[in-house]
């Protein structure tokens, strides 16, 4: 009784199957259920024939199953097979255009794909799209024919090697992508004809273009990253992963890169053999970059004196980052602390007693700090070359290594201070004559002093005998004789005790 009821319903399906829209067909089966009985029948034919598909799956999915004998039994009519009851050994659905994507689409009949069917021929569709895979699930066919379509994309070659039967595989004009030198073995198994016009076979032709591009090709990519790395690593290593750089060296390229291309806008000063630029690093950091016209020395000595010198830690030293140093340039860059030296300070801000005694004692721990830590480092402390802080401290900022005097060291100093305490037109008029600016204060020490004293520090009577006591120990220390007696310690103990109140500093 069963099976005249599914007899009933595929002849009512095979009525309304071939006029009807597809979307129509798909709705139709989504609304197509079993009969009660048809679980019973399924099993009895599973009984029968263990072979069936839909035996081995668990559980059944009798909605699937039903509708897989509705569309079989209209397909195997369809492809024009002797008698669909007993045999169903092909499905041909050659030049059938409008149902044939209708019929691929039914993926739950190809999962149970009868194990009779032994031909496929999809060809002269028109068909789109990939490759229909599903169509692999019929694994013991010996003929699959998808000639004369339209599908694209890549041929699934480990799968068909799965359908160990398959002895006729046509895809002749198709779109393929052209298949791998590698799966050239695929070939080996069907005639070459098969393939005609499909886009997969290996086109001799590009090859030969690709390995001509491939020889010509490879020189040249090696070259630009040969190029590429040297230029990181020689002349940008800034732009290299921190872990690869090194901090300390700077290249020209990354100073011209900092300093604008060493520009007029960027150049804050000069001096005697060196030019003076403010620059921004890739880092953001800003920089003062020395730029030196004598070289200072060869290209060994320099740059083992800028190692020492990058070590240097002191609150009252400018810090060094580095150097670059080569054939063309010799430089020093330390950190950017501004433009203003205490020789501009004096000149424009009038600064009192206190705060020029501040100056000269950071400038003196400084000194002591280098002659204690540093010995063979000198440093220049002329009024120009000294900088100050925003927070009012004094920065060393220029450095000699191999300076081993401490006398000169200590005169050096004795000029700075008289040069700190006393008018600056004064010193205007001696013009660089420091024997004889240093002989006419001391001709006017102690009675006459108002005469040279900067009288823009507006001193009380406490103050000026401070001054005072500051000058004697700045003409101790400018005295040629006296300067070879004394340390640098020695000055320090003479100056922090005119005025022991500020040397909590």
């Amino acid at each position: 009784m069963a099976s005249i009821l599914i007899t009933c319903l595929l002849l009512m399906f095979i009525a309304y199957f071939e006029p009807t829209l597809p979307a129509t067909v798909i709705e139709d089966l989504a609304n197509l259920h079993p009969p009660s009985n048809f679980n019973t029948t399924i099993v009895s034919n599973c009984l029968k024939n263990p072979s069936l598909r839909y035996c081995g799956s668990s559980p059944m999915d009798l909605d699937a199953i039903f509708k897989f004998t509705i569309v079989a039994s209209h397909l195997c009519n369809e492809s024009k097979n002797p008698n669909c009851v007993e045999s169903f050994p092909k499905i041909d659905l050659r030049n059938r255009p409008k149902i044939t994507p209708l019929y691929l689409s039914f993926t739950f009949f190809w999962k149970y794909c009868p194990i009779t069917i032994l031909s496929i021929d999809l060809s002269n569709n028109s068909v789109k799209g990939t490759f229909p895979i599903d169509v692999l699930f019929c694994t013991q066919t010996h003929v699959l024919d998808l000639s004369h379509n339209g599908l694209s994309g890549d041929v699934p070659i480990q799968r068909l090697s799965s359908v160990t039967n398959l002895t006729i595989l046509n895809l002749s004009y198709n779109h393929f992508s052209e298949i791998k030198i590698s799966d050239s073995w695929f070939f080996k198994r069907f005639n070459s004809s098969c393939f005609f016009n499909s886009g997969i076979l290996p086109s001799h032709g590009r090859y030969k273009i690709k390995a001509v591009m491939l020889l010509l090709g490879f020189p040249v990519v090696v070259i630009f990253t040969v190029g590429g790395l040297w230029w990181l690593c020689f002349r940008r290593p800034d732009f290299l992963p921190r872990v690869l750089q090194n901090k300390r060296k700077f290249t020209t390229a990354m100073l011209k890169a900092a300093t604008d291309g060493f520009s007029k806008k960027s150049m804050v000063g000069k001096g005697d053999g060196f030019v003076m630029y403010r620059g921004i690093l890739r880092d953001g950091t800003q920089v003062r970059i020395e730029i030196y016209s004598n070289n200072r020395g060869n290209h060994r000595e320099y740059v083992e004196e800028c190692k020492v010198l990058v070590q240097l830690r002191h609150r009252n030293l400018v810090k060094v980052y580095g150097w670059c140093s080569n054939r063309n340039i010799r430089a020093l860059v330390t950190e950017w602390i501004g433009r203003v030296s205490v020789e501009t300070w004096l000149s424009e801000s009038a600064p009192c007693w206190k705060h020029r005694y501040k100056v000269l004692v950071g400038v003196l721990k400084a000194m002591c700090y280098l002659q204690e830590q540093w010995p063979a480092i000198g440093c220049d402390i002329k009024t120009s070359s000294l900088l100050l802080h925003e927070n009012g401290d004094p920065l060393i900022a220029r450095f000699r290594v191999g300076e081993n005097s401490t006398s000169k060291k200590i005169h050096r100093f004795g000029i700075l201070v008289l040069e700190m305490m006393t008018d600056q037109t004064l010193q205007e008029e001696f013009n660089g004559d420091e024997t004889g600016f240093v002989e006419y204060v001391k001709m006017l020490y102690p009675r006459k002093l108002q005469k040279v004293i900067d009288e823009r520090m507006k001193l009380t009577e406490n103050t000026f005998d401070e001054t005072r006591q500051t000058i004697c120990i700045g003409l101790i220390c400018a005295d040629h004789q006296t300067c070879q007696q004394l340390s640098i310690g020695q000055i320090y103990n003479m100056i922090i005790k005119v005025h022991p109140r500020t040397n909590t500093y």
